[in-house]
C-alpha cells in the first residue's frame, strides 16, 4: 500500500495506458475486419449482441474492460471488440488449418445471422491473410504481381520482420492485404496486424470531411459573391435606409456562414485528427521501400494528403469569410450608429427650442396670471370698500381703494409666484 492518499483517477488513468493492446497471434491466421459507425445502435445494444455471440458459440460471456473492449477466445476463433467516439471495431480471427484456399476468411466462421445483426453500418471492411514465408516466398508473390501488371502496393514493415502487399481496392465489399511473416514475434504479428486495420479505418474517417468540404466550397462560394455584390451597394448607399437595408442582409449572411461553421467544424476538426492518426500508424510500420513498388506512406500521400488539404483549405476559407463578414457588419454599423447620432442631436435640438419656446408661453402665461389675479383682487377690494362706505366710513372712496391695492396685490402675487418657481427649480436640482 502506498504510504499516503492516490489522486482517484490514478489508477483509471494507468490503465488507459495500457488499453486496447494488440491480441498476439502466434502463427499463420485469417483476420477479418468490421468498422461500423454507431449509427442507429447505441453501446448497450452492441453489449447485448457481443452476449448473444457468446450464447451461440456456447461459450462464457467475457467481462468488458472499461465497458469499451471485449475479447472473446473460443478455441480457434477469437474476436477483440473495441467502442470508440464514432465507430466500433471488430476484429475477427481464425487460425489457419490445412485445406484452407485462397477464398478463406475469418468471417465466415463466425455465424452469419450473427454478423448481419451487428448494429450500425460499414464504414471500414477489411480481410487479411497472415501467411508464413516459407510456405509463401514473398519474392515469388512479388514476381508474379509485377508480371501481372497490377497496381499493388508493397512493403517491407516492421524494420524487415514481414512483407506486406495490398491494393486497397475493394472485392466484395472488403479491401484485402497478405502478410507474409518472416520473423515477426507473436505480439509484433499483433501489433501489425492492427496498425494496418487502423491505417484503413482512420484514413476512412478521416474522408468523411472530404464530400462536406466540396458542398461546404461550394456554399461558400455564392457567400462570397454575395458579400461582394453588399460591399459595391455599401459603397454606393446614399440614405440611412439603404444601410439599414444592408445591415440587415449582412446579418442574415453572416447567420448563415455562421451555422455552416457550427455544422462542419466537428467534421473537420476529427478530420484533421484521423488524418494525424493515420501518419503515425504509418510511421509504426517502419516501412522499408521494395524497388519497383510504392510503399504505404507514399500511397496515403498522395491520395489521402490532397482530400485533408482540402478540407484544410475549406475550413481556413470559412473561417475567413465570417472573420470578414463580421469586419464588414461592425463597419457599416458604425455608419448606421453615426447616422442615427446624428438625428438624434438634431431631435434633441428641437426639444431644446420646444422648451425654450414653452418657457416663454409659461413665463407669458405666468405674467397674464398676474394680471388676472390683481384683478380680480382689486375687484374685491373695491366690493369690501363700498360694504364699510356704507356702513362704517362715508368719507371711504371705494374706487381710491381698489387703486390703491392694485401695486399691492400686484405685488404679492408676483413674489409668491417667483418663490414658488424657485421651490420646484431647488426641488429638481435635488431629484438629479
Amino acid at each position: 500500500m502506498l504510504p499516503i492518499a492516490e489522486h482517484p483517477l490514478r489508477r483509471r488513468l494507468n490503465a488507459e495506458i495500457h488499453s486496447r493492446p494488440p491480441v498476439a497471434i502466434p502463427g499463420p491466421e485469417w483476420i477479418s475486419y468490421l468498422a461500423v459507425t454507431h449509427a442507429g445502435g447505441s453501446a448497450d445494444d452492441e453489449r447485448k449482441h457481443l452476449a448473444a455471440l457468446c450464447t451461440t458459440l456456447g461459450t462464457e460471456v467475457c467481462p468488458l474492460v472499461d465497458g469499451d473492449h471485449w475479447v472473446l477466445d473460443a478455441g480457434p476463433l477469437r474476436l477483440k471488440w473495441e467502442r470508440h467516439t464514432e465507430f466500433s471495431g471488430y476484429t475477427f480471427f481464425r487460425r489457419r488449418i490445412a485445406g484452407d484456399g485462397a477464398e478463406t476468411t475469418a468471417l465466415a466462421a463466425f455465424p452469419a445471422e450473427w454478423v448481419r445483426g451487428i448494429p450500425g453500418t460499414v464504414i471500414a471492411a477489411s480481410h487479411i491473410e497472415l501467411c508464413a514465408a516459407a510456405q509463401n516466398p514473398p519474392e515469388e508473390v512479388l514476381d508474379g504481381i509485377a508480371r501481372a501488371g497490377a497496381a499493388v502496393v508493397a512493403t517491407r514493415v516492421a524494420e524487415g520482420a514481414a512483407w506486406v502487399v495490398s491494393d486497397f481496392e475493394l472485392h466484395a465489399g472488403f479491401s484485402h492485404f497478405t502478410i507474409i511473416d518472416e520473423h515477426l514475434r507473436h505480439r509484433q504479428a499483433g501489433r501489425t496486424v492492427q496498425r494496418l486495420l487502423e491505417i484503413e479505418t482512420y484514413c476512412m474517417m478521416a474522408l468523411l470531411a472530404f464530400p462536406v468540404a466540396k458542398e461546404t466550397g461550394r456554399f461558400l462560394g455564392e457567400r462570397e459573391r454575395e458579400l461582394a455584390e453588399l460591399m459595391d451597394e455599401m459603397r454606393v448607399a446614399g440614405t440611412p435606409e439603404d444601410e439599414r437595408r444592408l445591415l440587415a442582409r449582412l446579418t442574415k449572411l453572416a447567420a448563415e456562414v455562421e451555422q455552416s461553421v457550427t455544422r462542419t467544424a466537428y467534421r473537420f476538426g476529427a478530420a484533421a485528427a484521423y488524418y494525424r492518426l493515420v501518419q503515425q500508424r504509418v510511421e509504426d510500420l517502419r516501412e522499408q521501400r521494395l524497388a519497383g513498388f510504392p510503399p504505404i506512406r507514399e500511397f496515403m500521400e498522395r491520395r489521402l494528403a490532397p482530400a485533408m488539404a482540402t478540407c484544410q483549405s475549406v475550413a481556413a476559407r470559412q473561417t475567413d469569410l465570417s472573420t470578414r463578414i463580421a469586419r464588414k457588419s461592425a463597419l457599416l454599423r458604425t455608419r448606421v450608429d453615426i447616422e442615427l447620432e446624428r438625428q438624434n442631436q438634431e431631435l434633441l435640438a428641437q426639444m431644446n427650442r420646444r422648451a425654450r419656446l414653452q418657457l416663454r408661453l409659461q413665463e407669458t402665461v405666468e405674467g397674464l396670471s398676474v394680471v388676472a389675479i390683481t384683478y380680480y383682487g382689486s375687484q374685491l377690494v373695491q366690493y369690501v370698500a363700498k360694504g364699510l362706505q356704507k356702513s362704517f366710513a362715508p368719507a371711504l372712496s371705494a374706487e381710491i381703494a381698489a387703486a390703491v391695492s392694485i401695486p399691492v396685490i400686484a405685488g404679492v402675487v408676483a413674489l409668491g409666484i417667483r418663490r414658488m418657481r424657485r421651490v420646484l427649480a431647488a426641488e429638481e436640482n435635488g431629484a438629479h
